[in-house]
């Protein structure tokens, strides 16, 4: 298929800045087989049934967004000029690859200053990343981070707005523990604790993964022909506890159904032999039309960017035709869209 097939027109006025509050206010289109329907997300328990298994990323966003400062001798004395920093991967070494803007701006060597308490060296640049080495580790630079970063958000909402204190609540899930993400498995932003207790009295499991979702999930496909687009890699467990209780539930019957195209990823790649091995690593796993599903029986998505992979990975579940009905009938009924917009339970035919 081409990337062509997967464009369409969307309304710039369904792009949501804010989500909806509280959480299971917002739209859940569910479409099973060729049917269509139209319920909120608290009604989500209303479609699964007792015995099914939600797989969720607890995952946890860090405020991966830094301004800070360089400085550096000039004819006119020392001059300092603003540097915006974005963390993108951790390094074996402790440090961290990041986008820097203006990278041009900063060499190497130099050093960056975030607060009185935190700086960070710029030890490579390469591929227009930067890399960098922190005055702080561990525990300690986590909480820096907390202090000192701003959430990052996806570039469709950062083009609009700053991030802001309110962010730090709305762009995590309330059970994000591994922390690691610089952006949030957002389909499960929709689902609250009084949604966590519901699943517990209909009957509805719940297993844990962990995808460290990175800022790759934002990049946008640059190839005609999707079969040859390259995935970004992003680290991820599924522990041997949670391979026994999907196990488990495919014995008696019951459905799989990741929350978010993260943890779908993720237990495919465990899964890609044919059965589901605990993992740990690193998975670039592009799943698009075609694809053979292993595991999953359904998923709980939010609705996604004309042209980007999880597009393509939602056709590959339930079908291009059956997609493009869907997303029509999202527009028609002014659904709102990507990371704080609506969600939608999707189970293919």
């Amino acid at each position: 298929m081409q990337l062509s097939d997967f464009d369409f027109q969307l309304p710039q006025a369904l792009i949501a800045i804010r989500p909806i509050t509280p959480r299971g206010d917002a739209k859940l289109l569910v479409c099973a087989g060729a049917h269509i329907q139209d319920a909120k997300a608290h009604d989500i328990c209303s479609f699964l049934l007792p015995g099914d298994r939600l797989i969720l990323n607890d995952t946890k966003v860090i405020p991966a967004r830094l301004s800070g400062t360089r400085a550096r001798l000039s004819k006119q004395g020392l001059a300092q000029a603003k540097i915006e920093v974005t963390l993108l991967d951790p390094l074996p070494s402790g440090k961290w690859n990041a986008l820097v803007k203006p990278l041009r701006k900063l060499a190497v060597g130099e050093t960056v200053v975030f607060s009185p308490s935190l700086s960070a060296v710029c030890t490579n640049k390469i591929d227009g990343l930067a890399t960098l080495a922190f005055s702080l580790e561990g525990d300690a630079l986590d909480a820096a981070l907390d202090v000192n970063g701003q959430m990052p958000l996806p570039p469709y909402i950062a083009s609009k707005r700053a991030a802001d204190v309110q962010d730090k609540t709305d762009y995590q899930t309330i059970w994000a523990k591994q922390r690691g993400a610089v952006a949030a498995p957002t389909a499960s932003l929709h689902l609250d604790a009084t949604a966590l207790a519901g699943f517990e009295a209909h009957g509805v499991d719940i297993s844990f993964v962990t995808l460290h979702v990175g800022a790759g999930t934002f990049l946008p496909v640059k190839v005609e022909d999707i079969s040859s687009h390259k995935m970004h890699a992003e680290w991820g467990h599924v522990s041997a506890q949670t391979v026994a209780e999907i196990e488990a539930t495919k014995a008696k019957g019951g459905r799989i159904i990741p929350v978010g195209t993260t943890a779908l990823r993720l237990i495919e790649t465990a899964a890609k032999t044919g059965t589901i091995h605990s993992f740990k690593g690193y998975t670039d796993i592009f799943i698009y039309p075609g694809f053979n599903f292993k595991v999953t029986d359904g998923l709980v998505t939010n609705f996604h960017l004309p042209k980007s992979t999880l597009l393509m990975l939602v056709a590959a579940l339930i079908g291009k035709q059956q997609l493009d009905e869907i997303y029509a009938h999202a527009i028609e009924n002014e659904y709102r869209f990507f990371s704080y917009g609506d969600a939608s339970l999707l189970f293919p035919q």
